[in-house]
């Protein structure tokens, strides 16, 4: 089955059930012990960076300091680094979601990027204010590899909204 995300498909809406799943299952994967590592990739803000420009109105700033604080939780970190950060993608996400959702898939990737670095400079300039060390230029190498994962994020997270290319003859649209 192959999928053409530039096709004049209908797409069903996504329902919140599965946008809840999804966020849901990228913070399970954020706690992975592995998560700490500089090349592992930030699932939470991938998923809700993804769901602040396909979905805006399920997934919003609400939703996106809901997580930040719950990752504040359990990475220890200093209350409201990533509530601040995820939020701050999630308001970009939501202004910039016509101009992402216009272009190709492999072209929004240039625009995503700008927007996970800026997110986890976020986090290091609010650990770097209350007085932590700066976590080293390969610290940045986390949005890069979260940026990149937005073609492979994007197929993956879209597959229950494609409508069947079998016609309802009965239905108006």
């Amino acid at each position: 089955m192959q999928i053409n995300f530039q096709s004049s498909r209908l797409l069903r809406p996504a329902r919140p059930a599965f946008i809840r799943l999804t966020l849901a299952l990228a913070f399970l994967l954020n706690l992975l012990p592995t998560s700490f590592w500089p090349l592992f990739p930030e699932w939470v803000m991938l998923v809700v960076l993804f769901w602040s420009v396909r979905a805006p109105l399920v997934v919003g700033t609400g939703t996106a300091f809901a997580l930040g604080l719950l990752m504040d939780v359990v990475d220890g970190s200093l209350m409201g680094q990533h509530a601040l950060a995820y939020v701050l993608i999630s308001y970009a996400g939501r202004v910039l979601s016509a101009r992402i959702l216009w272009l190709p898939l492999k072209q929004q990737v240039m625009h995503v990027l700008p927007i996970l670095l800026a997110g986890a400079l976020i986090e290091v300039l609010v650990r770097w204010f209350a007085g932590d060390e700066f976590p080293g230029y390969f610290y940045l190498t986390q949005p890069l590899i979260t940026g990149l994962l937005w073609v492979p994020a994007t197929y993956i997270l879209m597959l229950p909204q494609f409508l069947t290319k079998d016609r309802d003859y009965e239905r108006p649209i």
